[in-house]
């Protein structure tokens, strides 16, 4: 019969927010870029002049409830 051992008074230290604080920001960013792309990327104001961004998310866009037709 296989034993396990339980180690009692040891805890994780707590990350330091000057460590988070860079990943959030770019997660963050990474994010608006997303919700760009899925959500904004057509017509008038798009970035890129065809449709290949809009086709490329198309589902997406239906699933997060963006309309595109």
């Amino acid at each position: 019969m296989a034993q396990s051992a339980i180690i009692s008074g040891s805890s994780a230290a707590p990350i330091p927010l000057k460590e988070i604080l860079p990943w959030a920001v770019f997660g963050g960013l990474v994010f608006i870029v997303a919700m760009y792309f899925v959500g904004v990327e057509e017509g008038a104001v798009s970035i890129f002049n065809n449709m290949y961004v809009h086709e490329f998310v198309h589902d997406g866009r239906h699933l997060l409830g963006f309309p595109c037709h």
